[in-house]
């Protein structure tokens, strides 16, 4: 009986069997198929953060911005201001000298003939603000250059990065920094000018210029470039 069920070509078996086989190739509409006849994907996901190695073996250069003339002319700049500021502040100060203007037809005198320049409040005032003006722009191009980036050198281990600067000189200004203690506030892909980078215990932010050059973009993405809580 049942060798007649599998010999049969009209049984109830063979039936069955080719159903079956019918059931497995068939696959549903394209509404559907995503759902159930998705198959295995063998893609490698990407790189996570713990998938990148930053223990490195040797020191790995992160940035470099390359541009000792611009720092140079503008220093010479900023020092011939504060000479020239100061040279006017030492002018006024010993030069103006008290001379009152005449009561008897001052009310038609233009305004600038009747201040008298030489009182004290005047010339004392003149020589303030121009040595203030010359101190000014000595700091702010002082300061932009102290705190231009030249090159980010991680250490090797990976736990300490290296952050040379221009100096006003000419010279460069280095120091070694924790990793930790240092949290990019923009990504390097959404910046425009300058990447600001803030460090513990460092008043205002150290700019990585867009003009430079990201010499190893993954490990400083996954390093210097991660935004951090500095407490």
């Amino acid at each position: 009986m049942i060798l007649r069920l599998f010999s049969s070509p009209n049984g109830h078996l063979g039936k069955s069997i080719a159903s079956l086989a019918n059931v497995r190739s068939w696959c549903p509409a394209p509404m559907f198929r995503s759902t159930i006849c998705r198959p295995k994907s063998t893609q490698v996901p990407a790189n996570r953060v713990y998938d990148v190695n930053t223990k490195i073996p040797k020191d790995v250069m992160l940035f470099k911005y390359e541009n000792p003339r611009f720092f140079k002319m503008l220093n010479i700049f900023a020092v011939s201001q504060f000479l020239f500021w100061g040279y006017l502040c030492h002018f006024s100060y010993t030069t103006l000298k008290d001379a009152p203007v005449q009561e008897d037809g001052k009310e038609e005198l233009p305004w600038y003939k009747r201040v008298n320049l030489g009182e004290n409040k005047y010339r004392n005032g003149i020589a303030i603000m121009c040595f203030f003006i010359g101190y000014g722009v000595l700091s702010a191009s002082w300061i932009f250059t102290l705190r231009s980036v030249r090159y980010l050198v991680l250490r090797k281990g990976g736990d300490q990065v290296s952050v040379v600067t221009y100096a006003p000189f000419g010279t460069n200004r280095i120091m070694d920094v924790p990793l930790k203690y240092i949290s990019a506030q923009e990504s390097r892909e959404a910046a425009r000018v300058t990447v600001p980078v803030k460090i513990k215990n460092r008043a205002l932010f150290y700019m990585l210029d867009m003009r430079g050059e990201f010499t190893n973009t993954k490990l400083y993405d996954y390093t210097v470039g991660l935004s951090r809580k500095l407490k």
